[in-house]
C-alpha cells in the first residue's frame, strides 16, 4: 500500500501541477467531434495496464488510474473524464483518437504498471487526440525500495515535459478571436523560448493583451508579475523600479482574491528577492511549496534566500530537489551557480568547479559565474586556466566591477549583507580572485 502511495504520489503531484496553469476553458459543446472545440485541458485518464505475471496486481494499477482522476477532478474548472466511465475502455481496441472524440477531450494519458519482485516499471504516454501525435512519452524503471527517488523522477519528467507540451500545443493552436486565455498561453510559450532576454519583452507584451481583455484574470497577472519581477532578478530591464512596483499590484491583487494560490506567493517571494527582503521571501516561498510540492523554482529561490540570510547547511540539498525536478529546465541553470557557491565558500573547490563550468555553459554572458570559476581555479592550482577566465569575466564587466579587489569588495557588501556570508567570500572568494591575478586596486 505504501509503495502504491508513493508512486501515485508523485504522478499527482507532477500533474496538478500541469493543470493548474492550464484551466479556464469553456466547455465543448455536447454532439461535437471537433477535437478543437474540447475544453483546453481535457484529459482522460485511461486504465493502466498491468504487465505483471502476477493478475492480482492488477490493484495497483487500477488505484494509480482511479486516483490520478480523482486528484486530477479537484482543480476548479479542471475537465476530467471519470474513472468509471475511463475503465468501459479497459481493452477497448478503439484508438486513442476515437477515444477522444468520444469523449470530447483533447488529450488522453495511457500507461502501464510491471511489478516483479522489488522492481517497479511505469510507461507513460501523453497523447495529442487532435493529431494522435506522443506529445510526451517515457518510462521509470526503479528499485520498489527506493520510492522517493521514483517519485522525484516521475514528478520530474512529468512536470515538466508535460507541462512544456501542452503549453507550447495549445498556444500553437488557431484561434479566429484570441481570449484571455490564448495570450496566456502564448506568453507561457514565449517565456520557455531561450535565451530568454529577447524573449521577456514580448511574453509581457502578451500577459499585458491577456490582462486587457480580462482584467480580472488572475492567470494573467501572475504571469505578468512573474515576468517582471524576472527580468528585474536577471539584471534584464532599464525599468527595475517600475518592473516591481507593478509586479508587487499584481501579486497583491492575486492574493486578496486568492490567499492560497502558490504561483502568486511565489512571484511575491520573487519580489521580496528583488526588494532584498530575503527573510520575508522564505515564508513566500514555503506557502508555494505547500500548495505545488513539484515547484521546482520555488525550492530554488528558498535555498537561494536561505543562503542570503546565513543557513548555509540548508542550500544544496534544496537546490539539488530543484534540478531533480526539473533538469531540462533552462532557467534552473542558474541553480548550478547557486551551488558551486555554497560549494566554493565550504572549501570544496573540485565540487565547485563541476558546477560553474555546467552554469558557464548554459549562461556564457553572466560575468559573475566566470568570476568565480577564475578563483576557484586558482584554489585548485590551475593558474592559466584562472587567469583566462578572469580576463573573460573582465572583458564582459560593463560597469568594471571585476577591475579590482577594492571592487569587489564594494560589491560583496552591497550583495551579501550578512558577516558571516561575507567573511566566507572573503576568505575564499578574493584569495582566489587574488592569485588569479586580479590587482588589488
Amino acid at each position: 500500500m505504501a509503495a502504491r502511495r508513493g508512486v501515485i504520489a508523485g504522478v499527482i503531484g507532477a500533474l496538478l501541477l500541469v493543470a493548474a496553469g492550464l484551466a479556464g476553458w469553456h466547455l465543448r459543446p455536447s454532439g461535437s467531434d471537433e477535437t478543437r472545440a474540447a475544453p483546453r485541458l481535457s484529459i482522460v485518464v485511461l486504465p493502466f495496464s498491468n504487465l505483471s505475471n502476477d493478475p492480482h496486481q492488477q490493484y495497483f494499477a487500477d488505484a494509480l488510474t482511479e486516483d490520478l482522476t480523482v486528484e486530477m477532478s479537484r482543480i476548479a474548472n479542471m475537465f476530467v473524464i471519470s474513472s468509471n466511465t475511463a475503465f468501459t475502455y479497459r481493452n477497448n481496441p478503439a484508438d486513442t483518437k476515437q477515444i477522444g472524440r468520444e469523449l470530447g477531450v483533447r488529450y488522453v494519458l495511457k500507461g502501464s504498471v510491471e511489478r516483479s519482485g522489488d522492481r517497479i516499471r511505469i510507461n507513460i504516454q501523453m497523447i495529442d487526440v487532435g493529431t494522435g501525435a506522443n506529445l510526451w512519452v517515457d518510462h521509470f524503471d526503479r528499485d520498489s525500495a527506493d520510492l522517493f527517488a521514483l517519485q522525484d523522477e516521475i514528478t520530474n519528467r512529468i512536470a515538466w515535459h508535460l507541462d512544456a507540451e501542452l503549453t507550447t500545443a495549445d498556444a500553437g493552436r488557431p484561434a479566429e478571436q484570441p481570449d484571455a486565455l490564448d495570450y496566456v498561453l502564448r506568453g507561457r510559450a514565449e517565456w520557455r523560448r531561450w535565451p530568454p532576454r529577447d524573449k521577456y519583452a514580448q511574453a509581457i507584451r502578451l500577459f499585458e493583451k491577456a490582462l486587457a481583455l480580462n482584467p480580472q484574470s488572475v492567470e494573467a497577472r501572475n504571469w505578468l508579475a512573474h515576468a517582471l519581477a524576472t527580468r528585474v532578478l536577471r539584471r534584464q530591464t532599464e525599468t527595475p523600479a517600475a518592473d516591481i512596483a507593478r509586479a508587487e499590484e499584481l501579486v497583491g491583487q492575486v492574493l486578496a482574491l486568492a490567499p492560497r494560490n502558490g504561483h502568486a506567493h511565489f512571484d511575491k517571494g520573487q519580489v521580496l528577492r528583488a526588494q532584498r527582503r530575503f527573510e520575508e521571501a522564505i515564508p513566500e516561498f514555503e506557502a508555494a511549496l505547500a500548495s505545488h510540492p513539484t515547484y521546482a523554482g520555488a525550492y530554488a529561490n528558498l535555498g537561494w534566500c536561505k543562503f542570503l540570510t546565513g543557513s548555509i547547511d540548508d542550500v544544496i540539498p534544496l537546490e539539488e530537489k530543484a534540478l531533480r525536478i526539473g533538469p531540462d529546465d533552462p532557467f534552473l541553470r542558474t541553480v548550478y551557480s547557486w551551488i558551486g557557491i555554497v560549494e566554493l565558500l565550504k572549501s570544496h573547490t573540485k565540487e565547485a568547479i563541476a558546477a560553474f563550468e555546467k552554469a558557464r555553459t548554459d549562461f556564457d554572458n553572466f560575468v559573475y559565474v566566470r568570476s568565480f570559476l577564475a578563483a576557484a581555479y586558482a584554489l585548485e592550482g590551475q593558474s592559466e586556466r584562472a587567469a583566462a577566465e578572469l580576463a573573460e569575466a573582465q572583458r564582459l564587466s560593463k560597469d568594471h566591477g571585476l577591475s579590482s579587489i577594492s571592487r569587489v569588495e564594494v560589491e560583496l557588501l552591497k550583495e551579501y549583507p550578512m558577516k558571516k556570508v561575507r567573511a566566507l567570500f572573503e576568505a575564499t572568494y578574493v584569495v582566489g580572485l587574488r592569485k588569479a591575478g586580479m590587482p588589488e586596486q
